[in-house]
């Protein structure tokens, strides 16, 4: 059996129950793990999860698909995160539809479509749906089909998308290389749209009053060539997660706003709660894919290096704050957080930090309601704040967010163009930001008062800056750009030595970009 402290370290978060199975699965084939080895660390998860354990490629296996129609109140699979209780429920005046109704904010009761008479033409029809993997997004999903399918009679068939970004596009793009019917309407990151414009149905003129009611700077990223190819979903930035109980523990009355106050602070606490030996400081999104270069975006930036491309197409990660920036938080592998911290997504790091195992975290919003969650350990006890930055500098989040997206190749376009107009309304938009802290891309439910009271944090991180990807300047080569950076971070953060490996990237983009 290997002894490396890549798999002590698996082998403690399988015991301690911090991952689940489907967790072990994927960290055990990175280290190339037997298969005897790897049994006897799916037993030490137990049976208590419900996740579906990804195929050898790393990606969702179809297996968890789940049709709405045969779970009519979504209750196939349990919550993972019912949110605001009944009675926070805002009057009637506070529904963004006007609705003589006051809008029901339970996890389980999705909002009414708003006039169900445009999908009913295409009651009988079946579309394919691959949506949300991550947090309560696939239960959340499932009630909102279920309602979508008693409303209308179309059918959903919801397959969960990879949960790594990176992953779930290469999965989009076998499709539409096929030319495949086999997916109808699609999540898209912010910054697919140019990529895969060309494959997805222009919905400019079907969904031109919705589209009104939208930042317009969401609505212009998601039009190329003129044509309207996805209707926002949801936005998203990243935040400094602090355990409020640890911090007042430990003598502080604030989190920290510099990376050194963290690490200060990380290494206080981590050494005060040696009891638990899960415990650790610090954790993100270390895995080599998408989420690394949003958080490493965010280190660069608030350190005062820029970013990776600048507007003007020119090369600029390779600097001196840059790679001093990048060597700190290589530093923080193996002292202030875990070693096997290079492999965390966003539901690694959440699932440590929920779990009661950590005293910082950096993750999305939907992380906020995850965490106060009925039966989550530290309901009531944490905080977010904005992510720390270098003496003198700004505080920065990357730029997320979510679209969805109707296939050209799609046999039942009219169908999943009236999917896509429920699930993009004012009334579902509030419903999941209430009970899921899914951060609006309307101005009208971002400041309804049940939306105000459910996401507190939003008026706390008005000053942070947003930066965001370089998916303009690079255009169609900004997967290949993002996958250059993103795996040399992660060599870095695995003990390489800044210097050279952002050099490498540099001369590496630079070569891409032409």
């Amino acid at each position: 059996m290997p002894h490396d402290e890549r798999f002590q370290e698996l082998a403690r978060s399988a015991l301690s129950g911090r991952l689940s199975r489907r967790d072990v699965l994927r960290r055990a084939a990175v280290l190339g793990l037997s298969a005897p080895v790897i049994a006897a660390l799916l037993a030490a998860c137990g049976g208590s999860s419900n996740k579906t354990p990804t195929t050898s490629s790393g990606s969702t296996s179809t297996s968890e698909s789940t049709s709405a129609s045969t779970s009519p109140s979504g209750s196939a699979s349990p919550m993972a995160s019912p949110a605001s209780s009944p009675e926070a429920s805002p009057s009637a005046e506070a529904s963004p539809s006007g609705s003589p109704m006051a809008m029901t904010f339970d996890p389980k009761v999705a909002p009414p479509v708003p006039d169900p008479s445009k999908g009913k033409q295409f009651s009988g029809q079946k579309i394919t749906y691959y949506g949300d993997s991550v947090g309560a997004g696939n239960d959340f999903d499932k009630v909102l089909a279920a309602q979508f399918t008693k409303d209308t009679g179309i059918e959903i068939n919801i397959v969960p998308k990879p949960q790594d970004s990176t992953q779930n596009f290469a999965t989009y793009q076998r499709f539409f290389q096929g030319k495949s019917s086999d997916v109808d309407v699609m999540m898209l990151d912010v910054i697919w749209p140019g990529s895969l414009a060309p494959h997805l149905v222009d919905l400019s003129q079907a969904l031109a009053d919705e589209a009104k009611l939208h930042y317009d700077t969401i609505i212009q990223n998601n039009t190329v060539d003129g044509k309207l190819v996805a209707m926002p979903w949801f936005g998203d930035f990243g935040m400094l997660y602090y355990r409020t109980d640890l911090l007042e523990k430990y003598g502080y009355d604030k989190p920290p706003t510099t990376w050194d106050e963290l690490q200060d602070m990380a290494t206080k606490i981590k050494d005060g709660e040696k009891s638990n030996a899960s415990f650790t400081g610090f954790v993100f999104q270390g895995d080599a894919y998408e989420g690394l270069t949003c958080d490493a975006l965010e280190w660069i930036a608030s350190a005062g290096g820029g970013t990776i491309v600048d507007e003007n197409g020119k090369v600029t990660v390779n600097n001196d704050k840059a790679i001093g920036m990048l060597n700190k938080a290589k530093g923080w592998v193996g002292n202030i957080s875990p070693r096997d911290v290079t492999s965390f997504q966003e539901e690694d790091a959440r699932n440590v930090f929920q779990g009661g195992n950590a005293a910082f975290m950096r993750n999305w919003p939907y992380a906020y309601a995850e965490g106060n969650s009925s039966d989550s350990p530290i309901k009531g006890k944490f905080d977010v704040a904005p992510l720390p930055a270098a003496g003198g500098e700004k505080h920065y989040g990357t730029v997320g967010g979510w679209q969805l997206g109707v296939s050209q190749y799609s046999k039942s376009k009219e169908a999943s163009i009236e999917f896509i107009r429920y699930m993009t309304s004012p009334e579902v938009e509030t419903w999941r930001a209430v009970v899921g802290s899914y951060v609006p891309t309307m101005e009208k439910v971002a400041s309804d008062p049940a939306v105000v009271k459910a996401m507190p944090f939003l008026e706390n991180l008005q000053d942070v800056v947003r930066v965001t990807r370089p998916s303009g300047p690079a255009g169609e080569n900004y997967n290949q750009v993002s996958t250059y950076f993103f795996q040399g971070v992660n060599k870095i953060l695995n003990g390489e030595d800044a210097s050279g490996v952002v050099q490498q990237i540099q001369q590496q983009i630079e070569r891409v970009m032409g």
